[in-house]
């Protein structure tokens, strides 16, 4: 057995681990993290790293933050676990009760689980159920939007657009529907039009609001998005937003459902959730959807768990995390890394090789001009990654596409540091 108080952490880990959205044939050693602080993360070796996007999104206000950790802390000290079938506990409660004080008044209902993919997995099924519950056995089939991603199980892929993600399973993914980009607006809404005008055959549509992650950080109008909903609410189906990225600040507010008139029926949340300090998932509803379940019948119940359901230490998180969002000085934050983002965009609306910049909330995005076609496989993104942590940065390129989603905690010196190794790597291609 090895010696755990060797640090030949890279080394060891090569022997036992597979890691995600990796070809470890082309990418050998991981680099071995050893603590993290504020913005950033430190190596094996004493490097340190800014974390330009919150280590997948889901770190909100820093690395090792004490007022988190001491809430998680203490709650270990009262309950650490327990099933939640036929139980309950008051961190999850409070959770609850706090993350619907901040959503529309549509919402009344919090199912938990443990990540994004799961989170999207019980929304689906509370959608198609609903209908299944009340004999409209007809409602079956969903749309989604071209570009999609909502995650790696088996539901979440097939709401996914085909792609590198998931190619090898695409003929064992149940069928959905795909309507294009919304930034093709007019193209968007047509065939949605289309497709529900004589068929009541759709149970749901799920999108993710405004912006779409892992699809390239599509940008797209909330004015779009409201046409589609009031479209599919029309025409009796359920809306299933999609915010496990978005959520908790991203864009500037609370949720990206802020920007709506139009307010989905189902809402998933994850990521940012927790501040990044645990895994979880919550998916969230109506009443009337929920009580679409009650019933003598037990066939009529949501059959979904988790082990982990409701986790109290995740709960504790959670809470602590919304204790700090709450904070005037974290929405200060939050504007200060906008106005920041904003004015790196009009900087760069004429370079040669940064095109496309956009920029919501916090997340700025742009491509970088090759003359592969642009995507996920764009030969650029292992330059670009290799470049970028030789800088002391950790950015995960989408292919071409290079984005900035930091910790709130980030400041304007470290901001600048990761806009200018930006510019330095697109004059090399230059």
């Amino acid at each position: 057995m090895p010696n755990p108080s060797q640090n030949n952490f890279t080394e060891r880990d090569k022997k036992v681990i597979w890691h995600p959205f990796t070809q470890h044939h082309i990418e050998p050693n991981s680099i071995a993290i050893t603590r993290g602080e504020g913005a950033y993360l430190y190596d094996e070796d004493g490097n340190k790293y800014i974390d330009a996007i919150a280590s997948w999104w889901v770190n909100l206000h820093g690395h090792s933050n004490t007022y988190m950790a001491e809430k998680v802390y203490e709650q270990a000290l009262k309950l650490e676990q327990v099933i939640f079938a036929g139980f309950t506990h008051e961190p999850a409660i409070r959770l609850a009760e706090r993350l619907l004080s901040h959503l529309p008044s549509n919402f009344q209902k919090v199912f938990y689980s443990d990540n994004g993919s799961t989170a999207v997995e019980v929304g689906v099924k509370m959608a198609l159920q609903f209908f299944h519950n009340q004999g409209q056995i007809k409602r079956r089939k969903i749309i989604a939007l071209t570009d999609a991603y909502h995650g790696d199980t088996f539901g979440a892929m097939s709401l996914g657009a085909p792609s590198a993600f998931n190619a090898p399973f695409q003929d064992m993914l149940f069928e959905v529907e795909f309507i294009p980009n919304p930034n093709q607006a007019l193209e968007c809404l047509n065939d949605l039009e289309t497709k529900l005008k004589d068929s009541d055959e759709y149970a749901a549509i799920i999108f993710e609001p405004l912006i779409q992650g892992a699809g390239g950080m599509n940008m797209y109008p909330a004015e779009t998005l409201d046409q589609i909903i009031s479209m599919a609410k029309k025409h009796g189906l359920l809306c299933i937003s999609d915010e496990i990225m978005t959520g908790f600040g991203r864009t500037g507010k609370w949720f990206a459902m802020d920007y709506l008139q139009q307010k989905p029926d189902i809402l998933c949340l994850s990521k940012g959730l927790t501040g990044g300090m645990m895994a979880m998932g919550v998916t969230v509803c109506s009443d009337p959807l929920f009580e679409s379940f009650l019933s003598s019948d037990r066939k009529k119940t949501l059959f979904h768990s988790h082990s982990f359901t409701a986790n109290p230490l995740a709960c504790a998180a959670a809470n602590a995390s919304l204790d700090l969002m709450e904070k005037t000085e974290t929405w200060s934050q939050i504007a200060a890394i906008q106005e920041s983002h904003a004015a790196w965009k009009n900087k760069l609306q004429n370079h040669p090789v940064i095109r496309n910049i956009r920029c919501w909330g916090t997340i700025v995005a742009c491509e970088i001009d090759t003359p592969e076609k642009d995507g996920y496989l764009n030969p650029i993104r292992g330059k670009a990654y290799d470049h970028f942590i030789k800088k002391g940065i950790l950015l995960r390129p989408l292919g071409n596409t290079l984005y900035i989603l930091p910790p709130y905690c980030i400041k304007p010196s470290e901001l600048t540091t990761i806009y200018l190794e930006i510019e330095e790597f697109a004059n090399q291609i230059n």
